[in-house]
């Protein structure tokens, strides 16, 4: 069974004066709103000068002089109201209309009149009072349309975004915040109005908005849905906040925050790089001490060598066997000045203060050189080397200035834990297993151990289990700081009285990483 709309109603007004003319501006000319279904279609007055006439005639209604030619069915009106007060008018309509034509008496309709102006005014004050509250809200709120239509806007919207009432009312959203005419109902941005749609609940979001100046602004917004009794959606409720100051401070504050972030990188890059000098120059304190002795030898040597000659050639100036004497010697001072060469040489390349410059660096051949500086520190601590280098072992990108500081720190404290125990065996071992990305180097000694209860702390600064004098426990930090910027990592296996072992990883260049992944699949082949 359908519901079938009832049959339109045409009214007709007798009588077009000022009373007239109030009902016809309260009322539509079609209303077919509240269930009410009915229309004015004529006024009958003769003057036709009167206020009300001339309004219908501008509403395009029927106009007549004569009330009774609106009996003629050609009019097809089914109700006339009296709006004159006259008994004699309504007795006279009442004797001579048709049968099917009805008539509301002016007593009768002045009644409902004042209710519905009683009821308009109480409504009217509502609505001032409804408007009043949303201009006092601070919030910026719109009233739209599930069409997307802007029915009311609080006076906090209009100056926020600089708009007129009348410059926003009627115009679409989209026009007022996107200064387009083409509705983002299919945004992927995601239109909240949608959101609501898809959802069927209260959506928030922040959008940006732009006013008539294309000043660009951020809005939190929250849409809530106005509920028909169908179920369908009325109308959107935005109330929507300026966040625009928020984000700009936010972004201030971003902005000053990574500001102070790269002076504070830069501090502590400076501090890290006087820590390595520091490390460094301590390192060569103590190769320095043994060096003495390792240069001293071969002075010595020179030394006698040149008293021997000058007492050849006062003893013995024209003898032949003086002169093969002196080429034997010669070539005895020769060996001696270029082992001061090098030693001094080795030991200018470790002290000279150079910035991380990275590349591809041989490991076995800085472990080889490392070993030679320290040579004379490992003899006077009697300790032995046993090396395990493995051959064509791949290359790793790093500093060689710092990955040497590294190899000497180890060897060091390796010479200085054995110390204690009269000597030991350093072993130094190098390898990289089938495939990784990455290659092994450890060191192990035998000397004292390290309690289990030091080694959360041992790679802090300033921390040191050696006695006074012997360090401020920079050196284990600062290797740590090296290999992690080398993407590496260190770790420490070691029993108390039985030694320690330090395994150092290191990433392989991605050259090397390519060659062993592709030799790793030859092999599975």
């Amino acid at each position: 069974m359908t519901n079938e709309n009832p049959p339109v109603v045409n009214i007709a007004l007798i009588g077009g004066g000022e009373y007239c003319r109030e009902v016809l501006k309260m009322t539509t000319v079609d209303f077919l709103q509240d269930e009410v279904h009915s229309r004015i279609v004529a006024v009958a007055d003769p003057d036709s000068h009167a206020s009300g006439v001339k309004l219908a005639r501008q509403r395009g209604l029927t106009i007549v002089s004569d009330y009774r030619q609106l009996y003629d069915p050609v009019f097809d009106v089914h109700l006339l109201i009296l709006l004159n007060p006259d008994h004699n008018l309504l007795r006279q309509i009442l004797e001579t209309k048709p049968d099917h034509l009805r008539v509301l008496a002016h007593h009768a309709f002045d009644l409902f009149w004042k209710a519905f102006k009683s009821r308009e005014k109480l409504l009217q004050e509502r609505s001032q009072e409804m408007q009043t509250i949303l201009n006092g809200i601070q919030d910026l709120i719109l009233v739209i349309t599930p069409e997307q239509e802007i029915v009311d806007a609080n006076e906090a919207f209009l100056r926020q975004m600089g708009y007129h009432k009348e410059e926003v009312v009627g115009k679409k959203c989209f026009e007022i915040y996107h200064q387009t005419h083409q509705s983002c109902y299919g945004d992927k941005s995601g239109c909240p109005l949608n959101t609501v749609i898809r959802n069927r609940e209260t959506a928030k979001t922040i959008r940006t908005r732009t006013d008539p100046f294309g000043k660009k602004h951020y809005i939190e917004v929250t849409i809530h849905p106005l509920w028909e009794n169908s179920g369908k959606i009325s109308r959107f409720l935005e109330i929507s906040h300026d966040i625009t100051e928020r984000k700009l401070q936010e972004k201030e504050s971003r902005r000053r925050l990574e500001q102070m972030v790269e002076e504070r990188t830069r501090q502590l890059q400076e501090t890290h790089d006087k820590l390595l000098h520091q490390d460094k120059m301590a390192s060569l304190g103590k190769l320095s001490a043994s060096v003495v002795h390792e240069i001293n030898n071969p002075i010595a040597g020179i030394l006698n060598l040149i008293l021997l000659m000058k007492r050849i050639l006062k003893e013995d100036g024209d003898d032949p066997r003086g002169q093969d004497s002196f080429d034997r010697y010669l070539t005895l001072m020769e060996a001696e000045t270029r082992r001061i060469s090098r030693i001094v040489s080795n030991l200018l390349t470790f002290s000279r203060q150079s910035k991380m410059e990275m590349g591809e660096q041989d490991v076995n051949r800085l472990i080889e050189k490392t070993l030679v500086l320290n040579d004379n520190l490992l003899k006077i601590h009697h300790v032995k080397i046993r090396k395990e280098l493995a051959p064509e072992l791949p290359r790793v990108v790093g500093s060689a200035d710092q990955l040497q500081q590294v190899f000497m720190n180890m060897v060091s404290n390796a010479a200085e834990a054995m110390e204690n125990k009269g000597g030991g065996m350093l072993s130094v071992k190098t390898w990289c297993n089938s495939g990784a990305d990455a290659i092994n180097i450890s060191f192990a000694d035998t000397g004292v151990g390290i309690p289990q209860d030091h080694l959360n702390k041992l790679f802090e600064p300033f921390y040191t289990t050696k006695k006074k004098g012997k360090g401020v426990g920079l050196g284990l930090s600062v290797v740590y700081g090296i290999i992690k910027a080398h993407s590496g990592t260190i770790t420490v296996d070691t029993l108390p009285g039985k030694g320690a072992t330090f395994t150092i990883q290191l990433p392989l260049s991605h050259e090397e990483q390519r060659t062993e992944a592709a030799d790793a699949a030859h092999k599975r082949n």
